[in-house]
């Protein structure tokens, strides 16, 4: 009779202190792939970790040189579905993340604009119009990039009038939002001129209407004179913001800006 081979077989003792069950053989092939888990498990952990540590320096820049998505390093300004026109972002509080991207309509001149403002500012071009008026929107919606774009070129200008990098980026920011601030990423702000004007009485015509009447139909001056201390951009006459019927009366009723809401 053939001679059981002792190795086929863990000792009793080997079982006890949690060993393969006795009577079992583990093959080398289990044996490879035990390790090749482990392996992957100690690969993800290191690799989530490094992601962790990538992550955290990138945020940690950006807020400091106010890089890519990680600008400005503010804090979400407040919303609501229910209170979508009158959301206040600006130097100190930027476009919150679940601000949903805006349904848009396109004008004559491609420049678009949030739909739900759309109605408002087409009877207000009508009654413009209507008192000889030839408005235009010059700039509607744009997107971060193109946000970002024009405060780069605003800094360039400075900077080619002999200011440094420091003033020139702090004068351009009084007039250009910093991406992600800017209303005009949310589909509601309008900069309104005379169309083809190039001279200024053509375009203060427009201005001096826009002020006595626009309140009527949503809008409000965001950036009037004197208030730069509160919404931290210098005055901007054609710079108009939809916030429907009622709030606009109430700021125009009250002299508030929309900050002081």
């Amino acid at each position: 009779m053939a001679t059981r081979i002792a190795t086929d077989t863990i000792p009793a003792a080997s079982a006890a202190r949690g060993g393969t069950r006795a009577g079992t053989v583990r093959s080398f092939a289990s044996y490879r792939r035990q390790r090749a888990a482990k392996a992957l498990v100690r690969l993800i952990a290191a690799f989530m970790a490094a992601a962790a540590i990538i992550a955290g320096s990138l945020f940690g820049l950006g807020r400091i040189a106010h890089w890519g998505p990680f600008a400005p390093g503010l804090p979400e300004a407040a919303y609501s579905a229910d209170s979508w026109n009158t959301i206040v972002v600006n130097r100190w509080q930027r476009i919150p993340d679940d601000w949903p991207t805006p349904e848009l309509t396109q004008l004559a001149n491609g420049q678009r604009i949030d739909s739900r403002a759309y109605p408002d500012l087409q009877r207000m071009f009508d009654a413009m119009r209507a008192d000889g008026l030839n408005p235009e929107v010059t700039a509607g919606y744009r997107t971060y990039d193109e946000q970002q774009q024009l405060l780069n070129d605003k800094i360039f200008l400075y900077e080619n009038d002999g200011m440094d990098e420091k003033d020139a980026e702090a004068k351009a920011r009084l007039q250009v939002a910093l991406p992600g601030t800017s209303e005009h990423e949310l589909g509601l702000a309008a900069d309104i001129n005379a169309a083809g004007a190039s001279d200024s009485d053509a375009n203060q015509r427009v201005y001096d209407w826009l002020a006595a009447n626009g309140w009527d139909y949503g809008f409000i001056l965001r950036y009037p004179e004197g208030k730069t201390n509160v919404t931290g951009v210098e005055y901007e006459p054609w710079h108009w913001r939809y916030v429907g019927v009622e709030t606009a009366k109430a700021l125009h009723n009250s002299g508030e800006v929309l900050e002081e809401l």
